[in-house]
């Protein structure tokens, strides 16, 4: 039997030199954090179906990667520390910090003012086409939207059609059926 800390070090050692998740093994090569798999992925299979990057067109590629830093820069260090406090803390026997959500929800709220802005005048984040950069919002939104701070979201109008639209896309909701860490 091959323990646990073991099977770790090997994959700490062979596949992702951080020790997490997620990873993907495509033929030659082995990629881990998420965005770059995404983007990977986006990449590879471009001609198959619907262009989440936007190749064909400079400036369409160029808000895309905008709002992807966005996401990643801004909004995601906002949003994981509340997710974490309403549905991780009580996991592992703690009770939710109120501090660290309240000066979390102040930076997500102006992360969030800020798309209420950009979304008045366009569909999505990067315009009015559905990109990679919508996409990385979901896997987090979705869990804040099953916890009291989900008003941060719904109080404004243009953010909130915004995730109605991009969390009901057939593909997604078919990802949530799996997703049962934490039902509303």
């Amino acid at each position: 039997m091959i323990s646990s800390s073991y099977t770790t070090e090997l994959f700490s050692i062979c596949m992702q030199p951080f020790g997490q998740i997620p990873v993907l093994e495509d033929d030659d090569i082995t990629l881990f954090e998420s965005r770059a798999i995404t983007s990977y992925v986006a990449e590879k299979f471009k001609g198959t179906g619907y262009d989440l990057i936007r190749h064909e067109n400079l400036k369409e590629a160029a808000m895309v990667k905008v709002w992807t830093e966005v996401e990643s820069h801004r909004y995601n260090p906002a949003i994981v520390p509340i997710v974490f406090q309403f549905l991780v803390a009580p996991l592992q026997g703690n009770s939710p910090d109120q501090t660290i959500i309240d000066a979390n929800l102040e930076k997500l709220a102006k992360v969030l003012d800020i798309y209420e802005a950009r979304l008045s005048s366009t569909k999505y984040l990067a315009g009015d086409f559905y990109s990679l950069a919508d996409l990385h919002h979901l896997p987090y939104t979705f869990y804040l939207m099953k916890t009291p701070a989900a008003s941060v979201v719904n109080e404004r109008p243009h953010v909130k059609a915004w995730w109605e639209d991009i969390s009901s896309r057939p593909a997604f909701k078919k990802l949530t059926e799996g997703m049962n860490y934490v039902r509303k």
